[in-house]
């Protein structure tokens, strides 16, 4: 029997930069939703002004280093870095904040390293970074979830708060911005001396319920369910999310039943803050992250040990950002020490 003959290569992947930024677009727009719907509009305010503010300095950094444009910027990575970053950001962060943490994510993280491909470190959390460490009174603007608001604000009062500071049907700023969970319950057990009060306090809040605190389960469901769908399309590693998550509930797990009284459980700890967005979307970055299989367990599990320790005995609520870059450094001695064996080549 005779059979077709091609050359080869005889194994096409159709997959580009482009349509892989264009399906991590698409599986984070189930969880950009909850968020708008349970914190506002200030969601998709960051969201527009950190695109805008990544494209135009992509496009400005491109014709300095005389590179193409137009194929650089319709390659969506720019877009990608900007959606991450703006969903980190409090919802009524100064529109000056987040100019500010773009431009560092792409001018500094992203295109001083060279651009994309080379770039060390994750760029949306070099943004985070910076503007958490130097402006920590504007990252504590974070909308209380719908339910428990005094005050829901319309588009207009929230394009005017993130403008000017304030708004003109002079809503009280104190009455539409809360803590996070996170960071309630850990200022809450540092203050106070009897734990158990401290726990009684929280459990009746209305900002707490069954799991993680209002609104936050949802947004980290759906990023959830959208990280899945880039596992199951192969975008995605499923190694480091499911590390960092496994890892993650172990360790707080293992705390909670050594002193429930002081530390939360590990339900609370995989569905509040960011843990679904850093698990499927900022952890697996494929430029900064480990490129091996067994690194990326590593990977996965050092950037969660990272975030319980800082979210319970760090000075910052969440741990996510600072976790990520720390792990970023030590992925080169990590992928040293995981090279997988030649094929044909007996093991030691």
């Amino acid at each position: 029997m005779l059979f077709a003959k091609a050359s080869s290569p005889y194994m096409h992947d159709d997959s580009s930069v482009q349509s892989i930024m264009r399906k991590v677009l698409y599986a984070l727009i189930p969880g950009s939703l909850a968020a708008i719907w349970f914190f506002g509009w200030g969601v998709l305010v960051n969201i527009l002004i950190a695109a805008i503010t990544c494209l135009a300095a992509e496009a400005w950094v491109l014709w300095l280093r005389k590179r193409d444009i137009r194929n650089t910027l319709l390659d969506g990575s720019a877009l990608v870095t900007a959606c991450l970053l703006a969903l980190a950001l409090p919802p009524l962060a100064p529109w000056w904040l987040t100019v500010i943490a773009s431009l560092f994510a792409i001018l500094v993280a992203k295109h001083l390293y060279g651009g994309l491909g080379f770039n060390p470190f994750n760029p949306a959390m070099v943004g985070y970074i910076v503007v958490m460490i130097s402006f920590p009174r504007e990252m504590t603007f974070w909308t209380a979830p719908v339910g428990i608001a005094h005050s829901e604000l319309s588009f207009l009062d929230t394009l005017q708060i993130i403008f000017s500071g304030h708004t003109s049907t002079g809503i009280d700023f104190d009455s539409i911005t809360m803590a996070t969970p996170i960071d309630t319950l850990k200022t809450q057990l540092g203050l106070e001396h009897d734990v158990e009060t401290t726990r009684q306090s929280t459990q009746y809040s209305p900002l707490f319920d069954t799991i993680s605190g209002v609104g936050w389960q949802w947004v980290n469901a759906w990023f959830l369910l959208g990280g899945l769908w880039l596992a199951k399309h192969k975008i995605i590693d499923w190694r480091i999310p499911t590390s960092f998550l496994l890892a993650l509930t172990l360790i707080a797990n293992f705390f909670a039943v050594y002193d429930y009284a002081s530390y939360s459980s590990a339900l609370f700890h995989v569905f509040s803050g960011g843990t679904m967005l850093a698990a499927f979307f900022i952890a697996t970055d494929p430029v900064s992250a480990s490129t091996t299989p067994r690194g990326r367990w590593i990977y996965g599990a050092g950037i969660a040990l990272l975030v319980y320790v800082i979210r319970s005995w760090g000075g910052y609520p969440d741990g996510i950002a600072f976790a990520v870059v720390l792990m970023n450094i030590a992925v080169p001695l990590i992928d040293y020490y995981t090279q997988p064996h030649t094929f044909g080549k007996p093991q030691k």
